[in-house]
């Protein structure tokens, strides 16, 4: 997160360090060659009154010298040229006037034009400055001053300028990004460590509490965050207090219930007195119905509390459940079939992956009433898939959407001992491992339950 929120401050700041200092970058750039123009200029124009002097008299000694003296000082040429292009006198031998700008601004000059300012002067522009000026008798231009200039010094210089202009952006840029970062990390902290905390409780850890520091918000946030989980986490401990004491309160009456039904069962009377024996069976079963139920609520009630996802071989935990399948399978004359591959490892749902697979089996072979029931395991990418498929009867769409709910009975089961909360607590203990519980149909006829399970690498 820290990460992130640098990641926008910074293009951020370098944005507006460039749309402040690029404009800059220009001005400065303007400038100095506005200087230097204005400075070539005045010597160019104090050349073209000497000259008026010399071409009248004809006296040109004294410019020659003045513009050898200039050129040897600022390493600038100059020449003094007549109309049509011919060079009157210069500062050093073979004077260049066929260069384009040179020759551009001579035409202006003999038409009686001054000579448009230079464009800027560019760092990377390597073009000489050329300045020239008229000389002008009686309206009349008589010949021109032509100075060039090498632009390196001026280059050097605003390429300096620049530099110190990027240095004094960027020193206090990373000053901000220095005082940013743990600033960022002092707000962001306690975020982070919040986040975490949350994460915890999620997992079933509700003694843990997020630390309290950070902006005063942040603070008020975690306080808040703390008193939150202990609210809920004294709801869950009174819940299951009320759940032990009911447990153990009910378990005892019902057991004794229980034992004094069947205790009348010498005092019936004679096998004929039907009547009291049906009586007597209907007791016994609801007692043990209710004792289903009761071991239902407390199963379902006990998922709060479950411990995390673990890895676990599935071909070992199989196995150690495959004779109990097995023996109720030969009871209810069905053919059992495993087929788990071995290594295939998965995450184990708190309450065991064993009590779900032995719940879709079990209603397999009591509800099912097919010949043949398959258990199989493969694995889907990142998942694993369990599936127990039998070829009963199965189920509508919309019942087997239904089934997963708490108390849900088909119809047609409700002469079947059952409680109607075996397939929703399985598919919560999946989902608790980050799996997924669902029932299919494998084709016209039967059922395929696929617990689906995060695969353990």
């Amino acid at each position: 997160m820290l990460r992130r929120l640098l990641g926008v401050l910074v293009p951020l700041l370098v944005v507006l360090a460039a749309a402040m200092g690029i404009p800059l970058a220009m001005a400065v750039a303007e400038g100095e060659t506005q200087r230097l123009y204005l400075d070539r200029l005045a010597d160019a124009s104090r050349f073209a009154s000497i000259a008026d002097n010399a071409l009248s008299s004809g006296r040109t000694t004294a410019l020659r010298d003045e513009m050898v003296r200039y050129d040897a000082l600022y390493s600038s040429p100059a020449a003094l040229v007549a109309p049509g292009g011919r060079i009157i006198l210069a500062s050093r031998e073979n004077f260049d006037l066929t260069a384009p700008t040179v020759t551009e601004q001579l035409k202006l000059a003999f038409a009686g034009y001054r000579p448009e300012p230079p464009e800027v002067v560019w760092p990377w522009r390597e073009a000489p400055l050329v300045v020239v000026e008229p000389v002008g008798r009686d309206s009349e231009v008589v010949a021109s001053v032509v100075t060039v200039s090498s632009t390196e010094p001026l280059r050097a210089q605003i390429a300096q300028i620049w530099w110190l202009l990027v240095l004094v952006g960027v020193v206090p840029l990373l000053a901000l990004v220095a005082v940013a970062w743990p600033i960022s990390r002092w707000v962001l902290r306690p975020i982070h460590q919040l986040d975490e905390a949350t994460a915890r409780v999620a997992s079933g850890k509700l003694d843990t509490r997020a630390d309290v520091d950070g902006p005063p918000e942040l603070r008020r946030l975690a306080v808040s965050f703390n008193s939150m989980v202990d609210v809920v986490g004294r709801a869950l401990r009174r819940q299951r207090a009320f759940v032990a004491d009911a447990s153990h309160q009910l378990r005892n009456p019902l057991a004794s219930l229980r034992l004094a039904v069947e205790n009348l069962q010498p005092h019936l009377g004679s096998e004929s007195n039907t009547a009291a024996r049906a009586s007597y069976e209907i007791a016994v079963e609801e007692a043990a119905e209710m004792g289903r139920v009761l071991d239902a609520l407390l199963a379902a009630t006990r998922l709060d509390s479950a411990a995390a996802a673990e890895p676990v071989e599935l071909d070992a935990l199989v196995a150690t459940h495959e004779p109990a399948w097995a023996a109720s399978a030969l009871r209810a004359e069905i053919e059992l079939h495993v087929e788990i591959p071995q290594g295939l490892r998965a995450l184990e749902p708190p309450g065991g992956l064993g009590s779900v697979l032995d719940e879709l089996v079990g209603n397999a072979v009591r509800l099912s009433g097919g010949s043949e029931i398959v258990v199989r395991a493969e694995r889907v990418g990142d998942m694993v898939e369990l599936h127990v498929i039998d070829d009963g009867t199965g189920l509508p769409e919309d019942e087997r959407a239904a089934a997963l709910d708490r108390f849900w009975r088909s119809p047609r089961h409700q002469n079947i001992a059952g409680t109607g909360l075996g397939l929703a607590i399985c598919a919560e203990l999946v989902t608790a491992a980050g799996g997924d519980l669902e029932l299919l149909s494998p084709g016209p006829h039967g059922l395929d339950a696929v617990v689906r399970l995060p695969a353990a690498d």
